[in-house]
């Protein structure tokens, strides 16, 4: 694991716990973003890199 992806994984949990100081509504909308932004990375990372 790079240093990249722990600074990464670290950086959730206090966005998590920001999140979940929120109100219900404002809450699910938060959740849904970060759901969408994890989403991308992960089927980013899929992709083969490009010889350009």
């Amino acid at each position: 694991m790079s240093g990249e992806e722990r600074t990464d994984d670290e950086a959730l949990l206090p966005r998590i716990r920001v999140i979940e100081e929120q109100p219900l509504d404002s809450r699910a909308t938060a959740y849904a973003q970060l759901h969408d932004e994890l989403k991308g990375r992960l089927e980013g990372g899929d992709s083969l890199p490009s010889n350009a």
